[in-house]
């Protein structure tokens, strides 16, 4: 089975096993999920959760962004189901009521950030690498990514979101996505220490257990280009941006800004300044509100082109060189930015209930 759950002692272990996929996330993973925690959640015998990823090198890579493509192009309907059951697990696990610990010790990005942001109780390791990549496909951070990323420290949020850079164990902690580091022995046997401190009954309790199971993490590397990241990523607008890295002139930021433009100049045009005014947008709106603009928001990206033409290059062809509408983000019309925040006429909107008591 592709979710696997085993509970004992108090504990229910659920473990994503699709591993030759990189525990990437399918509409029945995804439906099977939010069955069994909802199941988990109203069990009185079952007072704490911990969720992995089978295989050792992934926790969740993602969506199946294959599949959704293929839907898409096939005028399917699974394009637009994966994201309303997704959305709605993500909610449930940010409002869950028992404590719930996500290993995110391996590829962690898209879809399984949307899963590990859910926790309070975050644990990274060292094959950690955690990532919001979506502008480099032609979509946007979502699954809460414009909740989560725009209330990161400074400008870290949409440093991020604009890049799709890849965090390890310590930057993830820096940057305020992970809360506990732990070495393979500790991850190994977070059921057991939580068993053995009696500290399933309470979230309390087992962030004690985890912060004397975990590790001083190495020194973040982030920490080195902070200040940088919070000054040239602060204007209103990604040319803004992205002039505010051309202008750097300390030599010793020169090449970060360098390799920091290079990256954004290899994602759509279009969707980085989407994904800014989401992320601007995502400040002032509570979870609920971050997840109905994304839906609406990516499903515009679908009609846009660019995400079925990232798709392509990137996962179907593979020859990496995406032909984005427009090339250049000074052609991004911003009348155009706006319109993907327009819901569409007819129908009311598929997570309009979510939220509600």
């Amino acid at each position: 089975m592709d979710v696997e759950v085993e509970v004992r002692d108090g504990i229910a272990r659920v473990t994503l096993n699709r591993p030759e996929a990189l525990n990437a996330l399918t509409l029945a993973m995804i439906e099977a999920l939010e069955g069994r925690l909802q199941a988990l959640a109203a069990d009185a015998s079952v007072q704490a959760l911990v969720m992995r990823g089978a295989g050792g090198r992934a926790f969740c890579a993602g969506g199946d962004v294959r599949a959704l493509y293929d839907s898409y192009r096939a005028d399917g309907t699974l394009h637009r189901e994966f994201f309303v059951h997704e959305y709605r697990l993500d909610h449930l696990l940010h409002r869950y009521p028992k404590p719930f610990v996500a290993i995110a010790d391996g590829i962690t990005m898209g879809g399984g950030m949307g899963l590990a942001q859910g926790s309070r109780l975050r644990v990274v390791g060292e094959k950690t690498r955690i990532a919001m990549p979506e502008v480099g496909i032609g979509l946007i951070p979502d699954v809460g990514g414009s909740f989560f990323l725009s209330r990161l420290p400074g400008c870290l949020g949409t440093y991020l979101a604009l890049t799709g850079s890849e965090l390890g164990a310590a930057d993830a902690i820096y940057a305020g996505l992970a809360d506990h580091y732990l070495v393979p022995d500790a991850i190994a046997g977070v059921e057991d220490a939580l068993r053995a401190r009696g500290a399933i009954a309470s979230f309390d309790a087992a962030h004690a257990a985890l912060r004397a199971l975990a590790s001083p993490p190495p020194p973040p590397p982030l920490a080195r280009w902070r200040d940088a990241i919070d000054r040239h990523f602060a204007p209103a607008s990604v040319p803004a941006i992205m002039e505010s890295l051309a202008a750097e002139v300390d030599p010793a930021l020169r090449d970060w800004a360098d390799r920091t433009l290079e990256l954004m100049r290899r994602r759509s045009p279009t969707m980085l300044a989407v994904a800014l005014r989401a992320l601007r947008l995502g400040r002032g709106l509570d979870l609920a509100d971050c997840l109905r603009m994304e839906y609406t928001v990516v499903q515009h990206c679908f009609a846009h082109g660019d995400l079925v033409e990232g798709v392509r290059a990137l996962l179907i062809d593979k020859d990496k060189r995406p032909r984005w509408r427009p090339a250049r983000i000074e052609e991004v019309d911003p009348a155009a930015v706006e319109a993907f925040f327009r819901e569409p006429p007819g129908a009311g909107h598929p997570l309009a209930d979510l939220g509600n008591p």
